[in-house]
């Protein structure tokens, strides 16, 4: 992906690991036609080695499973350490900031020893935890997707 300022850019691979973590909310874009759709998500995240990958889980019906079974890609944004930086000029006010974009392939998770290995990772990034145990019951009737980064830049300003 093609950046604007070169020098915001975010490029060793554990700084972007850092910036993921730490964000609370994954944003996944589809463009479905002339209508775009953009929906909050809690979500866990790895890498091995150059292999990025989200995970991230929904009730069994509605808009976002819909698209992610029918398109099989989507846009992605994670943000953190917004800080409002004020000035006396109107247009010199900024903003702090460190974000993540990108863009990757959707795999809906079908077998329970998946959703539950999906649902794991989820639970770490949120409590840090990774003995969860998940009843074959909620496995049933929750949608877990896998997203496998194709694209990714990340930017920081301070």
């Amino acid at each position: 992906m093609e950046m604007r300022r070169k020098d915001l850019a975010v490029t060793e691979a554990e700084a972007i690991d850092k910036i993921i973590t730490s964000c609370d909310c994954f944003r996944l874009a589809f463009a479905d036609g002339t209508h775009p759709y953009i929906v909050p998500l809690s979500f866990g995240y790895t890498r091995e080695g150059d292999v990025r990958t989200f995970y991230f889980h929904s009730a069994a019906a509605g808009r976002k499973v819909d698209l992610c079974r029918k398109l099989g890609y989507a846009g992605f944004e994670l943000d953190t350490a917004r800080q409002l930086k004020p000035d006396e000029k109107p247009c010199d006010f900024s903003f702090a900031y460190q974000s993540v974009i990108g863009e990757g392939e959707i795999t809906e998770l079908t077998t329970l020893a998946e959703k539950a290995a999906g649902l794991q990772v989820i639970m770490g990034q949120y409590s840090n935890r990774g003995n969860w145990e998940f009843p074959e019951s909620v496995l049933n009737r929750t949608c877990v997707f896998r997203l496998t980064v194709k694209e990714i830049s990340a930017r920081a300003h301070g």
